[in-house]
């Protein structure tokens, strides 16, 4: 079958269901394909049924033909510089892909309509989108000419498994004797930040810890957008909403902080701290709530609390403020790493202030990434916090 027929039939299948004026099942949609492909005069057998309509779902639903990298379980990114320049990070490593888009029309208009399924706009007027899809994918995009000659599309995977934390053990991500005193440190309550850069596989160790939390317990999750899947049987979520094409209707991570407080939560557990919800955040575990957990940005261990200062100051408060607060409500570091496609924790940091008043995390262990773990100053202070919350 050629593209153009193909598009043709799309073109068919998304006025029928536009003129339906309701969410379409799986069967709806394979009811307008092949209705589309009679009226268009296209003879297909069962399989070429069944390519097409797969075609059709992935530009109605899906990211067009971009799905079928997204669909690769290997795949956690995929990235689009051109209309045949497209390259995916397939398990840690980013190689270029074969895919041809067409042209750079064709990208901007997938951009668009993906911006449209995720309810945000694109255009002109509104050149950037950070969104995420109906199937939890994240999607950033970018007009030209704030991107160049071609639009920039960025989309990273959401995968529903959630590692517990002997998989990343066996996995090579965390040292050996890690792993029970992770979930020591669960046990007694520690509050745990979770650093490191982008993808170096913040969420996944976040959602190991999350499901080492006991069944009996309520984990309010904090999120822009919803990436945290921990395997905990008793976990709800709230979720930022951006602001609506007329400015109304934002909720932002600062406000979700303060109703999660109200939702009788044993653990609150914030996505990522990036603003000034730091000051909420700290407020909220320093009233009762320990034992919460939150993933921040930052290049080591040693840099978190230069971080938390910047943060601080988004939220007006000063270097001796978030001191105070941080060093009340925060006990350890996890930060994690990724090099030449392996993603491991690489520091464990106790948080404490140093004698000049200054937040500082103290280094407590030091992992190699190939299963050997040293111990550091710290790593008495760890000990003893793992140990508050008693024998196995």
């Amino acid at each position: 079958m050629s593209v153009d027929a193909a598009a043709t039939v799309t073109e068919l299948v998304r006025h029928r269901l536009a003129a339906a004026g309701t969410t379409p099942s799986a069967e709806d949609l394979a009811g307008a394909v092949a209705d589309a492909a009679r009226d268009s005069g296209l003879v297909l057998g069962a399989r070429g049924m069944a390519d097409l309509a797969a075609r059709v779902r992935d530009d109605v639903w899906g990211a067009g033909p971009l799905q079928p990298l997204l669909d690769d379980p290997a795949v956690t990114d995929v990235l689009v510089n051109g209309p045949d320049d497209v390259w995916v990070d397939r398990d840690g490593r980013l190689g270029r892909t074969a895919l041809r888009l067409g042209s750079t029309a064709d990208v901007r208009a997938l951009a668009v309509r993906l911006a449209a399924a995720a309810g945000q706009r694109l255009d002109d007027a509104s050149p950037v989108v950070d969104a995420r899809l109906a199937d939890g994918t994240r999607l950033h995009a970018v007009l030209p000419p704030v991107a160049g000659a071609c639009t920039l599309l960025s989309l990273r995977t959401m995968r529903s498994r959630a590692f517990p934390l002997g998989a990343l053990t066996s996995a090579g991500a965390l040292a050996a004797g890690v792993e029970p005193l992770l979930v020591a440190l669960v046990r007694a309550r520690a509050t745990i930040l979770v650093s490191g850069a982008t993808g170096a596989g913040k969420t996944t160790l976040l959602a190991a810890l999350v499901g080492a939390v006991p069944p009996d317990e309520r984990v309010v999750v904090i999120e822009e957008s919803e990436e945290l899947r921990p395997a905990h049987g008793h976990v709800v979520r709230l979720l930022a909403r951006h602001a609506n094409v007329d400015g109304a209707g934002r909720v932002d991570l600062t406000d979700l902080v303060r109703q999660a407080m109200r939702m009788r939560p044993d653990r609150i557990v914030l996505g990522e701290c990036r603003g000034a919800e730091v000051r909420d955040v700290l407020g909220a575990l320093n009233t009762g709530h320990d034992g919460g957990f939150a993933t921040v940005h930052a290049n080591t261990a040693a840099d978190v609390p230069a971080r938390l200062e910047a943060l601080g100051a988004l939220a007006g408060l000063s270097r001796d403020a978030l001191a105070a607060q941080a060093a009340s409500a925060l006990d350890v570091v996890l930060h994690v790493r990724r090099e030449r496609g392996r993603r491991y924790l690489a520091e464990v940091g106790v948080v404490r202030r140093a004698q000049d008043g200054r937040l500082e995390v103290a280094r407590a262990l030091t992992c190699d990434g190939r299963g050997a773990a040293v111990p550091g100053e710290a790593y008495d202070a760890l000990v003893r916090l793992a140990a508050r919350g008693g024998p196995a």
